[in-house]
């Protein structure tokens, strides 16, 4: 089953690259959609495709890269639209 969602990233989450490595950990799941930076220090993104794969992209934006300090991770389901082709930066 296809999923959409919208997630927040809150912590420490930029100039750490959060951003660069979500990209990657998404292509490697076949997720569309795309990630960027918030002007209050979160990261947002919004994800498409296979439920399990999105899924498994949110569990690890609950960690994110090394560097980071993931406090939580706001989840909103949404319709799939399939709008997305690739994953990028926005």
């Amino acid at each position: 089953m296809k999923m959409r969602t919208m997630v927040t990233v809150k912590g420490l989450v930029q100039g750490v690259s959060y951003r660069y490595f979500t990209v990657q950990k998404a292509v490697q799941l076949n997720v569309a959609g795309w990630v960027k930076n918030l002007p209050n220090g979160d990261v947002q993104g919004c994800f498409e495709g296979e439920e399990r794969d999105v899924l498994e992209l949110i569990d690890w934006c609950r960690v994110g890269p090394g560097r980071a300090q993931v406090d939580r991770v706001i989840v909103d389901r949404m319709e799939f639209t399939g709008e997305f082709k690739e994953f990028h930066v926005r």
